[in-house]
């Protein structure tokens, strides 16, 4: 089963917003190794659980972790990019952005898709 227009649109609003917040974070704490992630995580929980209020779907918080565990992209993704350029200022703190939002929103396109997948369950 496919999302509606009005679930896409909500979808949309959710994703994105997560990924900007998780962006503003991880440029800001691009020279604190895996600093960023302790607030990046619960951001992507919160948009896990908003993901499954969407399609009715009640999702507790240890159901968003396995979900977001399910996406380890954060951690290894994060990590690449910390490693190799997180600790150069400014240039390190864009490419922490872009791939703390990139990730987020990958993670919340996959999830919603999953969601819409199954939402007759």
């Amino acid at each position: 089963m496919s999302m509606s227009d009005d679930q896409k649109k909500r979808c949309h609003g959710i994703i994105h917003s997560a990924a900007l917040l998780a962006g503003s974070v991880g440029f800001a704490g691009a020279q604190l190794p895996t600093a960023d992630n302790l607030i990046i995580v619960p951001i992507q929980i919160g948009m896990v659980i908003s993901l499954g209020a969407v399609f009715e779907k009640r999702i507790d918080e240890s159901a968003a972790k396995s979900a977001i565990a399910a996406a380890t992209a954060t951690i290894v993704g994060r990590g690449i990019s910390q490693w190799m350029v997180g600790w150069i200022p400014l240039w390190g703190n864009v490419v922490n952005a872009t791939t703390a939002a990139s990730i987020t929103e990958g993670i919340g396109w996959v999830i919603a898709n999953d969601f819409a997948n199954h939402q007759s369950e």
